[in-house]
C-alpha cells in the first residue's frame, strides 16, 4: 500500500497543529521576549518620568521657631503654604536647638526662624536632607517674603559634600548595588547552575561583600567623590547586594526562567524611582514616597544617606527592611529549593566507591 503521508495527496497541517509546532519552536519564547522587552522599555521610561520629570511638593515637614504667632509671621507661613499648594507641614519647636535636633534626626527638612515680630525670617535648609527639597524652599521663601513684607535670609546648615553637589552620588552607588546584586544572581544561575542551595547563598554573600567593598573603594578612595564612613557604607552596600541577589533567586525559584520580570518590576520599575535618591520623598507622588521606604533600593539610599550625612542619628528601619527582604528571599528559596532550576543531585554511595 503506497505511503500517502507525503506528496501531492498529503493533508496540510491544521491551524492547531501549526500553532502547536510554533509553541514548541524557539520562535515562541523569542516573540514573547520581544514583546516583554518593548513593554519593559516603555514602563522603564514611564516610571522614571512619572516620578522625576516634574517633582512637586506633596508634604514637606518643616520646623518653625520664633515669632511665628505674630500676624506678619503667620501671613508669611500662610503665603508659603499657598505658594507650595499647602504642602508645607509645619512643626513648632520651643528653640532653635530643638529644631536643629529634629533636622539631624530627619524629622524635618528645614527650619523657619521667624524674628523681629515677623519682620525677618531665617530659612535654614539642609541640602544633605534632600537637595531638591532645599532648592524648592530656597527658591520659594524669598518670593513669598517679598509679597508679605518679610525679609528672608537663606542658609544651608548641612550642605552636601563638594564632590557631590547635586546629592546624586548616594543614589548612584545604591543603584549599582541593586543592579549588580540581581545580575550577579542571574550569572550564578547561568554559569554556576549546579550549585547547591547552601552554596548559592554562600556565593551570593561572597560577591555581595566584595562588590560592596569595590563600590566604596572606587567612590571614596579612587574618585574622592564622597567621604564615606568606610565600614558602615560597605556593610550597607553588601546587604543591598545580597538582598537584591536573593530576591532574584527567590523569584527564580517561584517563576523559573521568567524570574527577571518580577525582579525588574520590583527593583527597577518601582524601587529605584521611589527610593528618594534622585528626587527626595516629599517631592515624589505620594504613593511612591511611601512605598519606596519599604523596598530595598529606598532602604539602601536611606541608610547610606544617614551614614554619610547624619552620623550618630542612624535609624534601624532601613536595615530592618533590607534584612527583612534578604531573610524572606532566603526562606522562600530554601523552603522551595527543589523547584529552583539549578542544583545538583548527590552521587549515590555505591557510585563513589
Amino acid at each position: 500500500m503506497p505511503d500517502m503521508s507525503h506528496g501531492a495527496h498529503a493533508q496540510p497541517p491544521t491551524r492547531g497543529q501549526r500553532w502547536s509546532e510554533f509553541r514548541k519552536s524557539p520562535f515562541w519564547p523569542a516573540v514573547v521576549l520581544v514583546l516583554i522587552l518593548a513593554a519593559a522599555a516603555g514602563l522603564f521610561a514611564g516610571s522614571y518620568t512619572y516620578s522625576m520629570a516634574n517633582p512637586t511638593p506633596h508634604s514637606i515637614p518643616t520646623a518653625v521657631v520664633g515669632s511665628y504667632e505674630q500676624a506678619r509671621g503667620q501671613a508669611f507661613l500662610d503665603g508659603l503654604e499657598k505658594a507650595l499648594n499647602a504642602s508645607v507641614k509645619v512643626h513648632t519647636y520651643g528653640s532653635a536647638a530643638e529644631a536643629r535636633q529634629a533636622v539631624e534626626d530627619q524629622e524635618v527638612f528645614a527650619i523657619f526662624d521667624i524674628r523681629d515680630d515677623g519682620r525677618t525670617a531665617v530659612l535654614s535648609v539642609s541640602g544633605a536632607s534632600g537637595a531638591s527639597v532645599a532648592e524648592v524652599l530656597a527658591d520659594t521663601a524669598p518670593v513669598v517674603g517679598e509679597k508679605t513684607g518679610v525679609e528672608v535670609t537663606v542658609q544651608d546648615i548641612n550642605p552636601l559634600q563638594e564632590g557631590d553637589p547635586r546629592g546624586l552620588a548616594i543614589f548612584y552607588i545604591s543603584l549599582a548595588a541593586v543592579i549588580i546584586g540581581f545580575v550577579g544572581a542571574i550569572q550564578l544561575s547561568v554559569h554556576a547552575r549546579s550549585l547547591t542551595p547552601f552554596e548559592r547563598i554562600l556565593f551570593t554573600l561572597a560577591y555581595a561583600l566584595l562588590g560592596g567593598f569595590a563600590i566604596v573603594a572606587a567612590v571614596d578612595w579612587l574618585l574622592g567623590a564622597l567621604d564615606l564612613p568606610f565600614v558602615e557604607s560597605w556593610m550597607i552596600l553588601a546587604l543591598t547586594l545580597f538582598a537584591s541577589g536573593m530576591v532574584f533567586t527567590m523569584f527564580n525559584t517561584l517563576f523559573g526562567r521568567w524570574a527577571m520580570l518580577p525582579t525588574w518590576g520590583l527593583m527597577i520599575l518601582l524601587g529605584n524611582p521611589s527610593s528618594g535618591g534622585a528626587v527626595s520623598w516629599p517631592l515624589l507622588p505620594s504613593p511612591l514616597g511611601e512605598i519606596g521606604k519599604w523596598l530595598p533600593p529606598g532602604a539602601s539610599v536611606n541608610a547610606q544617606h544617614m551614614a554619610v550625612y547624619f552620623q550618630g542619628h542612624q535609624h534601624a528601619f532601613p536595615f530592618l527592611v533590607l534584612g527583612g527582604w534578604a531573610l524572606l528571599s532566603c526562606a522562600v528559596f530554601w523552603i522551595w529549593r527543589h523547584r529552583h532550576p539549578g542544583g545538583r543531585e548527590r552521587r549515590p554511595a555505591h557510585a563513589e566507591s
